[in-house]
């Protein structure tokens, strides 16, 4: 019995060994989507855990009914109303203090990770974002938890895919499936967190890749439907038809949602700007938002948290146009507000619930202009609120599977793709940035995408470069310079002034046709010096050194340590440059093509 026990404990330790499984993983597609499995399982558990914990704390700070959510409820004290949200922003401010301390780093989000660190994300900086996320929220600042979501979630992924010691595609893929998860769960939409993933944080669609992402999203949103049941679809109720009229009006509710959804993006940048020059402490800022919020809210609640309830309830009800007017212009306010003056979360439901009023807007407008269109309330609610999200968010097919699988029909579908493409395409050619791209941009960083340049950016100069490379002064004498650099010992040699700072590379063939063609040497080697001003940094990456190679027209350039001591560290040649550029470029075609 004993040998039974200890023979069965072996292969448990066999089958669950980090190195079997990283093995199983790189061999066969199956391992990965094994470990999305996993993924999908912990996403769906983030986001039911986050949402449940979202629901305690309003019932608790608003003493809402069970039942009711906090943007819709029917009566909550004025009091409570204006208050929650300056003590959510005094905390905030408080974690903020706490965080300036102790966690130096700036924290990265699942698009900069995949993008430039492999997939490598922190699980630590995950937990935090969520719970600055779930407080904001949940003391009512105007913002959703998709943010929070798909960070923890990616979070997880990222974990696992390390201690699995994945491969940097792979891990990128694990990545990808928890933010599939977490906004599938969210919305109850696998095909919409799928190509959240696609889009937004993989940025890029392969065949190795369907499957795990794919998996990932069912699982979590069949995790969160145990759990919640129906909580989490969006109820459009009765839509009526499309007609071929409702097409132009459609395009024209597109670019008027590219319009709003860069106003929003801005509003939050002014005031960002705004707080920064200001003399307020970025400890006290939250709590002024959550001022602003609290006072907005006392004229309509509905701009309170995420805004769920006031969806279903705006999307089933007649509303008269000021009403809507009002009710829009607070809520992007607020939503601008809560993330401008530090609150943490995200624009997605933001984006959606203003969208949502804006195609309600344009309903009610458009058939003055419009005679032949249907023009219904509800279908233009929801072709108002992929079009806006995707101004906002990106993701064309992603907001366009979200219109999919809330209305189930494939003709508002169609409608909500036309209104999406417009919106996409106006705002990339007025605007080019997606929320997360502009802050992005804000800071310095050049990406504009998910899509894998951080290979590029840990290509550099400093590894590629050779250490080990011939100097001379620059005032040695010719004679001097034959001895010491016979022809055929070496190809070039760096020159150096008399303080140690670079002065040019000398090509030695140069040195001895000279000196066959001239009968009078010259006295010292400075005269064939080349690209005295020219010279690459470590830190520079391949593509920054191809191109300067190529603008220059040199076969090498020195590397120095920086541009004011300019002290010789290296060489580096273009056709190694050129060749390890390509090797890397091939590398990653192959793991796109699961060739390796």
């Amino acid at each position: 019995m004993l040998q039974h026990l200890l023979r069965s404990s072996s292969s448990i330790r066999a089958v669950v060994d980090p190195a079997r499984l990283r093995v199983l993983i790189r061999r066969s597609e199956f391992g990965l989507i094994a470990a999305a499995v996993a993924v999908g399982v912990a996403a769906g558990l983030v986001v039911a855990a986050m949402s449940w914990i979202s629901q305690a704390l309003h019932r608790l700070m608003f003493r809402l009914p069970s039942g009711e959510r906090l943007s819709a409820a029917s009566e909550i004290d004025p009091f409570l109303v204006l208050i929650a949200p300056i003590i959510g922003g005094i905390i905030i401010g408080a974690v903020f203090l706490i965080l300036r301390e102790w966690r130096k780093k700036p924290m990265v989000d699942p698009i900069e990770a995949n993008a430039l660190h492999g997939g490598r994300l922190s699980l630590t900086d995950s937990i935090i974002v969520a719970v600055q996320n779930l407080i904001s929220n949940g003391f009512g600042a105007s913002v959703g938890l998709e943010a929070g979501y798909t960070q923890l979630s990616s979070g997880i992924a990222s974990k696992i895919g390390y201690l699995l010691q994945l491969r940097r595609a792979d891990l990128r893929i694990l990545v990808g499936c928890g933010a599939a998860g977490a906004i599938a769960a969210a919305f109850n939409a696998p095909l919409t967190g799928a190509f959240y993933a696609f889009e937004l944080i993989i940025g890029t669609y392969t065949i190795v890749s369907l499957a795990p992402v794919v998996v990932s999203a069912l699982i979590a949103t069949i995790i969160t439907r145990l759990l919640f049941g129906d909580a989490f679809m969006i109820d459009v109720g009765e839509f009526g038809s499309v007609v071929p009229a409702d097409y132009v009006p459609a395009i024209l509710l597109g670019v008027f949602c590219a319009g709003a959804g860069i106003l929003l993006m801005k509003g939050v940048t002014l005031i960002e700007e705004t707080a920064r020059k200001s003399s307020v402490s970025p400890t006290f800022r939250p709590a002024l938002g959550g001022i602003v919020v609290g006072l907005m809210a006392l004229i309509d609640q509905q701009v309170l948290s995420a805004g769920h309830g006031a969806l279903h309830l705006n999307l089933g009800e007649s509303i008269t146009i000021p009403t809507l007017l009002v009710l829009l212009a607070l809520k992007s306010v607020a939503s601008a507000v809560s993330i401008g003056s530090g609150f943490r979360g995200g624009l997605f439901f933001a984006s959606l619930f203003i969208g949502a009023l804006l195609g309600k807007l344009f309903a009610y407008s458009a058939p003055y202009v419009f005679a032949h269109a249907t023009v219904t309330p509800v279908i233009y609610a929801v072709v108002g609120m992929s079009a806006l999200a995707v101004a906002v968010i990106g993701g064309p097919l992603t907001m366009t599977f979200l219109a999919l699988e809330m209305t189930g029909d494939f003709p508002i579908t169609a409608l909500a793709l036309a209104a999406v493409i417009t919106s996409s395409i106006t705002a990339r050619m007025t605007f080019g940035y997606s929320f997360a791209t502009w802050r992005f941009h804000l800071r310095g960083e050049t990406i504009r995408s998910a899509h894998d340049v951080g290979w590029i950016r840990n290509l550099t100069v400093s590894r590629m470069m050779r250490a080990d490379v011939r100097t001379a002064f620059a005032d040695t004498p010719f004679e001097d310079f034959r001895k010491e650099f016979p022809l055929g010992s070496t190809q070039r040699v760096l020159l150096t002034d008399e303080t140690g700072k670079y002065a040019g590379i000398v090509l030695l063939p140069d040195v001895y046709a000279a000196l066959r063609e001239d009968a009078a040497e010259p006295p010292t080697i400075a005269s064939f010096a080349k690209y005295q001003n020219d010279v690459l940094l470590g830190t520079m990456n391949a593509k920054q050194a191809a191109a300067m190679f190529d603008r220059l027209k040199a076969e090498a350039l020195a590397v120095v340590n920086n541009q004011i001591e300019r002290r010789v560290v290296g060489l580096l040649t273009e056709s190694y440059t050129l060749r390890r550029y390509s090797e890397e470029l091939d590398r990653r075609r192959r793991e796109m093509s699961g060739e390796i």
